[in-house]
């Protein structure tokens, strides 16, 4: 197969073309006369059919209309209605995965990459693999998802940028569920200096990109970065019209907003993007402003609402199994519920997080009766580790810490600190790395090791030295609004 003429399709070869153009005509009864006048000859109608010469343009818009087909499915054997056809099943696939379990629209979404392939439509292929990655992160399967937006880039290479910022934007949030926080800022800043660089001041993809970085910097602790993004963002809002990236938007925004401590603004935000996913129907990103509306409360003191809050949000994605989503939330509950003096309840739930066994679902048990939680099957791989979910295991290593050290067990507590503070560092949390080396510094000076304290500091210190920033050098240029 070759290109040609026809849209940048894939040609099939002067035989193939030349058996199609035969049983075509044959079907309809004409001679090659028929078929050739009066632009061409009958021995060129001939010669074509044995697959002695390949069509031109103006030869395949010709034959094409006498044989009462495309000249593209004359050239490919593609019907013209098959693009049509696999774009309407990909929206499809696309509710599925909105409104149901991820496990359930990946399949659609390989069942059409399939036969994009077959058919051999990259650009469908491209939106299918697409769906399936976000399928896989909900999954958790991030190896998978990283793969699965990376071939979407290859195939799109040749595309303009914008077209392609999804998949970057897909990889970068695999990055970061592993806890490689660094390298998902360095693909969305380096994307968004190419953008403004070659002037493909896309509000869409920018709009995109930079509500996608909030998260990475945030986590960070690059909270300086993450306010400029989010102001970026705001400033983009009015010339986008999807509602989709801008309840995304909305719900990046509010981060910044928490880290601020504009908790008003920040609830307020959460609200505007929690209405358009509701109309959206766009059940695990509800269930994401549930789970930040929780973690909202929790900050402003707010624990009764703050278990409300993440409970739904448990519950929602526990429905929708999105297994890795729901597990974090686990921790943050259990957060809450150490804080409200249920610490037994909080560590029946992070304790099988970490070692495997009962998983994305224990909240509906340590809860109140009105949980609607489900147990899933036992298991020996945590369902939180190193490269899955990293930053979250550094924080329920930390809260079994916190428990232990309530219950008088700070051997127990010095065991869970060591355990986040290789995890934290590797995900570059600075925020995160400074606040538990406090904990064990005091921890170590309370057991009387005064010198090891003092490096704990020193540690927690060099992480804070820099508030704001990271190792990534200047931050992507602001684009011409």
């Amino acid at each position: 197969m070759t290109e040609n003429g026809t849209g940048g399709a894939r040609l099939d070869g002067p035989a193939v073309i030349g058996r199609r153009v035969l049983r075509l005509r044959t079907e309809l009864g004409l001679t090659q006369r028929q078929l050739a006048e009066p632009a061409y000859t009958p021995a060129y109608v001939s010669t074509l059919e044995s697959g002695k010469v390949r069509p031109s343009d103006a030869a395949l818009r010709h034959l094409a209309q006498r044989l009462g087909v495309t000249p593209e499915e004359l050239a490919t054997g593609r019907p013209a209605r098959l693009a049509a056809e696999l774009r309407l099943r990909l929206t499809d696939a696309r509710r599925a995965l909105a409104t149901g379990a991820p496990e359930d629209a990946a399949p659609l979404f390989r069942a059409l990459c399939a036969e994009a392939v077959e058919h051999a439509l990259p650009g469908e292929r491209a939106d299918a693999l697409l769906g399936l990655g976000e399928c896989l992160l909900e999954s958790g399967d991030l190896d998978d998802a990283h793969e699965c937006f990376a071939s979407v880039e290859r195939l799109l290479a040749d595309e303009p940028l914008p077209r392609r910022v999804p998949a970057i934007r897909g990889r970068a949030n695999a990055h970061r569920l592993t806890g490689e926080l660094r390298y998902a800022c360095h693909l969305l800043e380096t994307a968004l200096d190419q953008l403004n660089a070659t002037g493909l001041h896309d509000p869409d993809a920018l709009l995109l990109l930079y509500s996608a970085s909030i998260a990475p910097y945030m986590d960070m602790g690059a909270h300086e970065r993450g306010a400029h993004a989010a102001e970026l963002a705001l400033a983009l809002a009015p010339r986008v019209d999807d509602p989709a990236l801008l309840a995304g938007m909305h719900r990046g925004v509010a981060r910044t907003l928490i880290a601020q401590g504009r908790i008003a603004e920040a609830d307020a935000s959460l609200a505007k993007a929690q209405d358009l996913y509701q109309q959206l129907h766009l059940r695990t990103e509800l269930a994401h402003c549930h789970w930040m509306r929780g973690y909202v409360h929790a900050q402003d003191g707010r624990l009764e609402r703050a278990e409300s809050e993440l409970r739904t949000a448990h519950e929602m994605l526990t429905a929708k199994r999105a297994a890795l989503f729901a597990e974090q939330v686990e921790v943050e509950l259990a957060d809450v519920l150490r804080r409200r003096g249920k610490a037994g309840e909080a560590e029946a739930l992070l304790r099988p997080l970490l070692t495997g066994g009962t998983t994305a679902g224990a909240a509906g048990s340590a809860g109140s009766a009105g949980s609607a939680g489900e147990t899933a099957e036992a298991t020996d791989v945590p369902a939180l580790r190193a490269g899955r979910g990293a930053v979250h295991v550094g924080a329920a290593h930390r809260l079994l810490g916190l428990i232990a050290e309530e219950c008088g067990d700070p051997d127990a507590a010095e065991e869970h600190y060591r355990a986040a503070l290789p995890l934290l560092e590797r995900a570059g949390a600075a925020g995160d790395v400074a606040d538990l080396c406090r904990l064990l510094g005091d921890l170590l000076r309370r057991t009387g090791r005064t010198e090891a304290a003092l490096d704990a500091y020193r540690t927690g210190l060099a992480h804070r030295a820099a508030l704001g920033t990271t190792t990534l050098g200047p931050a992507p240029a602001p684009p011409p609004m």
